[in-house]
């Protein structure tokens, strides 16, 4: 079960589905005084950061 628990773990951080948990940690930490965003808000500021940039060969 714990290798289980530890390939579900290594997988979610591989694909980025563990983003969301991650950035409240960090946020946690390092800005506790500024608010939190919700786990929506997160998402769509990571996807349009992600996808603002031109993405071509030439």
């Amino acid at each position: 079960m714990k290798l289980v628990r530890a390939f579900w773990s290594w997988l979610r951080a591989v694909s980025g589905d563990d983003a969301y948990e991650r950035y409240l940690a960090h946020h946690a930490a390092v800005h506790p005084e500024r608010p939190v965003l919700d786990r929506r808000t997160f998402f769509k500021q990571r996807q349009a950061a992600d996808w603002s940039q031109v993405r071509r060969c030439c």
